[in-house]
């Protein structure tokens, strides 16, 4: 998909600026303002894509915790009534 969006934003920009120019003299500065709207376009991709990544990492992680969490309070539980129990021998005794 990456590749796609990629080829599809410079195959945009390629038709840009060929649509603006007018002369046979302008391949050079033609070349040169595709490649900066392909540089251009690749960064933002790129980042969109960064963002995505990072958002689903993001949501990964609060799904572990909130996972994890109802666990870790099981456990803590169980660690006071052992806890207790122990405390409750040792006063006995």
């Amino acid at each position: 998909m990456k590749a796609s969006l990629l080829l599809l934003l410079a195959c945009t920009a390629v038709l840009a600026v060929g649509a603006r120019a007018t002369t046979p003299e302008e391949p050079k500065a033609l070349v040169q303002k595709v490649q900066e709207l392909a540089q251009k376009a690749s960064a933002m991709a790129k980042d969109a894509f960064s963002r995505v990544h990072q958002s689903e990492a993001a949501q990964q992680a609060r799904q572990w915790l909130s996972d994890n969490a109802e666990l870790a309070k099981q456990r803590l539980v169980w660690l006071k009534e052992q806890l207790a129990e122990l405390w409750k021998k040792t006063s006995d005794m």
